[in-house]
């Protein structure tokens, strides 16, 4: 489908988790019900903003450990939002630039700008296809994610600030477990969820309430339900923490200006 049929399919009066991001971030492509539904979060939590370029900034870190130390260069990210700075194919290509990249995405905002922008190194692949998570078996045979990941070698699996948007009953943790048995030995999960164990003071429903009207209520996770979705794999040092507390480059990387926290959690984890 053209950008123009693309453009034409997006319901701008709904918000839509990835547009709510890209504006936290700074961004433009996004619209006025995403800005209203960012700015009722950043009520709730006046440190979403920081929260969320820490979120980020795991991503970062986290995949360049992967191409880096545990030599992964085929990557499956699922739910990648609208392509910023610090990409996933970005970080892996710098390292390894036969690194491939497959984006997954349900927003077709995030098609129309990843086919502009998500040119990868000459020697690498990187593509984007319009697909659910809630439906792995769609994801895990499209010609497409084929024609650049091969499931018979180890896959980092990418669900950065995703699985918050995929309730219990919608069977979150099933679905995530299809994606883990799909891939070999060797294979890792990159995983990072919001949640409210640093927040005790906030309600569940008056942080959840922005995302009441968007295209995907959010569900935020203790840490012993984020972990959960680590099941049956090894985690990597230092295990699912508070994103801002995974590895961090410098001292300053460890904290959140005024003493906040993330309200998110990150890890990964490693297929025996």
């Amino acid at each position: 489908m053209t950008a123009d049929g693309l453009l034409r399919r997006i319901n701008t009066k709904i918000a839509h988790p990835a547009r709510i991001y890209d504006y936290l971030l700074g961004g433009k492509d996004n619209y006025a019900a995403d800005r209203e539904a960012a700015e009722q979060l950043v009520k709730v939590s006046p440190g979403t903003r920081e929260g969320v370029q820490a979120h980020r900034a795991f991503l970062r870190r986290a995949v360049h450990h992967l191409a880096a130390e545990a030599g992964i260069d085929q990557f499956l990210d699922i739910g990648t939002g609208i392509p910023t700075q610090g990409n996933t194919h970005e970080i892996a290509q710098q390292v390894n630039p036969d690194a491939r990249v497959v984006y997954v995405d349900n927003d077709p905002i995030v098609l129309v700008h990843g086919r502009a922008l998500l040119s990868g190194s000459p020697t690498g692949m990187t593509t984007v296809i319009e697909a659910d998570l809630r439906q792995p078996d769609t994801i895990l045979l499209d010609p497409e994610v084929r024609k650049v990941i091969d499931f018979d070698r180890p896959v980092a699996i990418v669900m950065a600030g995703v699985l918050h948007f995929v309730s219990d009953e919608e069977g979150c943790y099933g679905l995530v477990e299809q994606f883990k048995a799909a891939v070999p030995a060797g294979s890792h999960l990159l995983l990072s969820h919001i949640t409210l164990d640093f927040a005790p003071q906030v309600s569940k429903e008056e942080f959840t309430k922005p995302y009441d009207r968007s295209s995907a209520p959010m569900v935020p996770r203790t840490h012993a339900e984020v972990e959960r979705f680590y099941e049956g794999w090894r985690l990597v040092e230092p295990g699912v923490v508070e994103v801002v507390h995974w590895r961090p480059e410098d001292e300053g990387q460890g904290a959140i200006p005024g003493g906040g926290h993330a309200w998110a959690y990150g890890g990964l984890a490693v297929k025996p």
